[in-house]
This record gives structure tokens, C-alpha cells and sequence, in this order.
């Protein structure tokens, strides 16, 4: 990694430098320590990280088995992070999410209500096949996702930090699943597309998970480490020439209608400069590039936009478009 340039810290912030000066070698442990679990799947585990240092929540499409669990599990103990996964089927319920109160006896016989957390409350959750859940299952997690707290009978608790959402759907089986509504989509700081392995990296995955020994991987950090980390991720530079091309391609999502039903909102900006920023820290630099944000720009984009009848009727799909736009773009910056 190349050495990090200085950013400007205020002077409430010197407390971030040591941890800021040590970014790298951090960085360089976990992936490392994810990679003696998870065999491949680098851009998926670099996204997520993104993810988790711009305090968003990922969606991931994928065909089952490709290690979405693990690696999201492999994270929460590298991290010292509370795990939690919920297995979401049309039956589940909002109370199943979120908790519920439940009445208890004392010593004395008296009974009380006392809150009983539900999975939500950890540090980093799996929502597993998010879209077989009820819509009033999803929009359970709205509240959780935003504001970082639900609300039950009136009463509002607050989540841990740092707090993680990685969600799965799977994009083949279609029967009994409930697709996420727009405004939930765009809950989402990112949506990752999964492919299969390469037959090289399948074979190490045999040899590693067919045997009796499992790899193990080892706690290299805290959460308050990383709470640190996310803050330093904000103070990272970015130039507004740079803040007005990542603009002007969100903006162009909104000057297609050949192609484009409802482009991206200004969320998508802000999530666009918030993991370039992030992909540049991950990098060893002090400053965001251009190519930040163009190597953003699939993830972040591709469930923001609506597509058209006539672009979904010929096949085009949104990463198409996106490609297009940023290859327009760069004959203009």
C-alpha cells in the first residue's frame, strides 16, 4: 500500500490519528485474515468493507452456496462483532425482527413487561433472502436501517454500533418472494452481483472445506477501532471537481428516458462520494481519484435506477447503462 497523505484532522479529532496512521497495516490484516477462510470473492469482500466504512448496509444477488455467510460471519469475528442472521420465510414477523415484550414474574410473584431483543440487535446481521419475507416484514427493518433504532409498543431502543445489514436475495427463484419496494432498494448503500468461482478457485475450496482441518481466523481489531475508522473515512478529501462528476453521473440517470423510467435521488450522490472515499482510504490514499469514483459507480447505481419498458423489452440492463454513462463522462473530465 502506498504511504497515506495527511488529511485535516480538527483538533476534536487528534484522538483518530493513531488509528489513521495505522489504517494500513489494519487493512492489510483483515484481508488477509478473510482470506485464509474465504477462497476468492475479493470484490465482493472489498465492497463489503466499503460498505461498513461508510455505515451503510449492502444487498448481495447471488446464487446460493457462493459464501455469503461465511464471509459476513468471518468478518464479525475478526472484528469482535456481535453476529446474527435471520432466515427470513413469508411467515416471518416483524416481532421476529425486532423483539417483543414478554411478561415476567419476580421473586415476589409480581409480573412486568421486560423487552426481549430480537435479532436485529447485533452488530452486524444477515437478512438471508430478504424478498421471501412479507413487505411488513421488510419495512420492519426501514426503521432499523435509517435511523439506527427500533421502536416497539411506543418505546424506542438504540442499536449498537457499528450496525450492519448485509441482505441476500436470490435472483432465480422467483415463486413466493416478495419484491423490495424503490424506497427500501435505496436503503441500500450497495447491491453486489456474485458470480461462480473460477475452477482454480473451486479447487481450493474443496481442498480447504473437504477436509477435517477448517481454517480458523483470529480477533485483529475492536469495534471501537473501527467506529474510529468509519469516522476517518468521512474526513477523507475529495476535490469538487470530483464532487460535480460524480453529480453529473448520477444526474445523467435522470436525462434518459429512452432508457431510464426514474433515475437515481440525491442519496445516490452522496452513497457515490461516501465510497469513493472509502475505496481510496482501502487504497493507502488520502484523497479521492477519479477512478474511486468510476469503480463505484455499478454498485451504488444499479438498483437506484428504474429501467424503461424498451430498455427491459431489448435486454439492457442497468450496468449496461451505467458503463454508457461513465463512458461518456470521461471524454468530458
Amino acid at each position: 500500500m502506498r504511504e497515506l497523505q495527511e488529511i485535516q484532522l480538527e483538533d476534536s479529532e487528534i484522538n483518530l490519528k493513531p488509528t489513521y496512521e495505522k489504517a494500513p497495516q489494519i487493512f492489510e490484516v483483515i484481508f488477509k485474515e478473510i482470506s485464509n477462510a474465504i477462497v476468492g470473492q475479493k470484490e465482493m469482500v472489498r465492497q463489503i468493507l466499503i460498505t461498513m466504512l461508510c455505515e451503510g448496509h449492502v444487498l448481495v444477488e447471488s446464487n446460493p452456496g457462493l459464501g455469503k455467510t461465511l464471509t459476513i460471519s468471518t468478518i464479525s469475528q475478526i472484528m469482535s462483532m456481535g453476529f446474527s442472521r435471520i432466515q427470513c420465510t413469508p411467515d416471518l414477523m416483524p416481532a421476529d425482527i425486532t423483539g417483543t415484550d414478554i411478561i415476567e414474574e419476580d421473586e415476589r410473584g409480581s409480573k412486568h413487561f421486560k423487552f426481549n431483543q430480537g435479532p436485529v440487535f447485533a452488530n452486524i446481521v444477515l437478512a438471508d433472502e430478504i424478498n421471501r419475507a412479507s413487505p411488513k416484514t421488510q419495512s420492519a427493518l426501514l426503521e432499523a436501517m435509517q435511523e439506527k433504532q427500533v421502536t416497539v409498543a411506543s418505546k424506542t431502543y438504540l442499536l449498537d454500533r457499528p450496525f450492519f445489514i448485509l441482505a441476500t436475495q436470490n435472483p432465480i427463484e422467483m415463486e413466493g418472494t416478495y419484491t423490495l419496494p424503490e424506497a427500501q432498494l435505496d436503503r441500500f448503500l450497495m447491491k453486489i452481483r456474485l458470480d461462480y468461482p473460477d475452477p482454480e478457485e473451486e479447487f481450493e475450496i474443496v481442498n480447504r472445506y473437504a477436509e477435517a482441518f477448517r481454517p480458523a481466523v483470529r480477533k485483529c481489531m475492536d469495534k471501537s477501532t473501527f467506529i474510529e475508522l468509519q469516522q476517518i473515512t468521512r474526513r477523507i478529501p475529495i476535490s469538487n471537481k470530483l464532487k460535480k462528476y460524480a453529480i453529473d453521473i448520477v444526474n445523467q440517470t435522470r436525462n434518459m428516458p429512452d432508457m431510464i423510467e426514474a433515475g437515481a435521488s440525491p442519496r445516490a450522490s452522496i452513497a457515490l462520494i461516501l465510497c469513493a472515499k472509502a475505496n481510496a482510504f482501502l487504497d493507502g490514499r488520502g484523497y479521492v481519484d477519479k477512478k474511486d469514483i468510476d469503480s463505484m459507480a455499478l454498485p451504488v447505481l444499479r438498483h437506484r435506477i428504474i429501467l424503461s419498458f424498451d430498455a427491459a423489452r431489448n435486454n439492457i440492463t442497468s450496468d449496461k447503462i451505467i458503463l454508457k454513462i461513465l463512458e461518456s463522462r470521461n471524454t468530458i473530465i
